[in-house]
């Protein structure tokens, strides 16, 4: 059963979501909606730094208060940032949650980004970039989507690259602050063992006064044209092949988003039972790990297929890969496997949803893009409604070989 949920629209244009479970810990995040994707093409990156700067100085605490602030109450805050939005997020004892918001408010509204501190913080994201480019297995999958959404925001890694975050100026952050970070483009979501109303009361306190800061911007993001197929081999200095196959697929207001997420988890999702993990790992032998994923944008999406093998393996795995694919494309799912396919998603979902941080991320998000709640209810509905005509209707649709595009790191030649 969904947590009981309530939503508030402060003056300033905040909206706030609370989710009750009677926990001992309570999560909070501010989500501002601006990514990777709202970036300007001479701020590469500046998403991203913005989310590190944010924790370098407020008009009223320093750096070092700004962290002691929650963890001297044994309590944590952290931030991240996606193609498409930005997270300040806390977790701890509920009873320390006022003192929660208080701080999420003064990080995201009072920050002065001090010139010295974004000096020292841009190194530590120039090291971060380096260590992605030493894990090809993480690096596939950006250079992926860079090259799937070509000439699209959504082509640019969040981190940036090292020529563009060594650009970004105090200015850039500042304008990009003014630009994005205003209450009528944020959510506040809260989930936890504290009452609705004292949560109202706080975030009335504590966010109320802030108003945006520049004129009106209306979100200028487009969805990406058309569909872009190659495929590409680019040597590296690796002793595995890494692989992926995919496309663009549904987005997260596309009817066809629920179907497409129960075949990736049908071919490739975590569970040792996902039909490529059976046919490539357990009957061959040939991919320690291989997964499918559907990743969720708000107007679009992306399926692939990721494996690293050894390479004498590389083209039998990708026949196999097709196999599979095929066989969802060809042939509809019986009464059994249907029921199997939705009942292992379903329980996944529910794991999932035992723990707060997870309820909070999937209110928020939802409330934040579509102002809608999605309830854990009403996404089990969905996706028990699917028959199995859906799934090989959006099989069929979105995973034809004309659609589909391959990028392979190999070995030195």
């Amino acid at each position: 059963m969904s947590p009981e949920f309530q939503t508030h629209l402060l003056p300033n244009g905040l909206r706030i979501i609370h989710a009750s479970m009677q926990r001992e810990v309570t999560h909070c995040a501010l989500v501002v909606n601006a990514g990777t994707r709202d970036e300007r093409e001479d701020e590469a990156g500046l998403a991203h730094f913005i989310e590190h700067v944010l924790f370098k100085g407020t008009t009223k605490r320093k750096a070092f208060h700004i962290l002691n602030r929650m963890e001297s109450v044994g309590g944590e805050i952290n931030a991240y940032t996606t193609k498409e939005d930005t997270w300040i997020t806390s977790s701890q004892r509920s009873k320390d949650t006022e003192r929660s918001l208080e701080l999420l408010a003064d990080i995201a509204f009072q920050s002065v980004f001090p010139e010295v501190e974004m000096d020292k913080e841009r190194d530590v994201i120039l090291d971060e970039i380096a260590g992605v480019q030493d894990q090809p297995g993480d690096m596939i999958f950006e250079s992926f989507e860079s090259e799937l959404f070509a000439g699209h925001p959504l082509a640019s890694t969040i981190l940036g690259s090292v020529k563009s975050v060594k650009r970004l100026s105090r200015e850039q952050v500042l304008e990009f602050v003014a630009r994005h970070y205003r209450p009528e483009n944020m959510v506040l979501g809260v989930v936890g063992g504290v009452p609705w109303n004292s949560v109202l009361k706080w975030a009335e306190r504590y966010f109320g006064a802030f108003q945006s800061v520049s004129a009106d911007v209306k979100s200028t993001r487009l969805a990406p044209d058309g569909i872009r197929v190659f495929s590409q081999t680019h040597p590296k200095g690796i002793h595995q092949v890494h692989h992926i196959t995919g496309c663009v697929a549904p987005g997260g207001n596309s009817k066809d988003k629920l179907a497409m997420t129960v075949l990736a988890n049908l071919l490739g999702g975590p569970a040792m039972n996902c039909r490529l993990n059976l046919n490539i790992r357990e009957k061959h032998g040939m991919a320690y790990h291989i997964e499918a994923n559907h990743v969720v944008y708000q107007d679009t999406g992306v399926f692939n297929v990721y494996f690293g093998t050894d390479p004498r393996f590389h083209n039998r795995v990708e026949r196999l890969v097709q196999r599979e694919l095929d066989v969802v494309k060809n042939r509809a799912l019986g009464t059994r496997q249907l029921h199997d396919a939705k009942q292992q998603l379903l329980g996944q979902i529910a794991l999932g949803h035992d723990h707060g941080s997870t309820v909070l991320s999937g209110l928020a998000k939802t409330y934040l893009m579509y102002n809608r709640v999605e309830t854990l209810d009403s996404l089990i509905r969905a996706i028990e409604s699917l028959q199995a005509k859906d799934l090989l209707e959006v099989a069929n649709t979105w995973l034809s070989k004309d659609s589909l595009a391959s990028l392979t790191f190999t070995t030195p030649a």
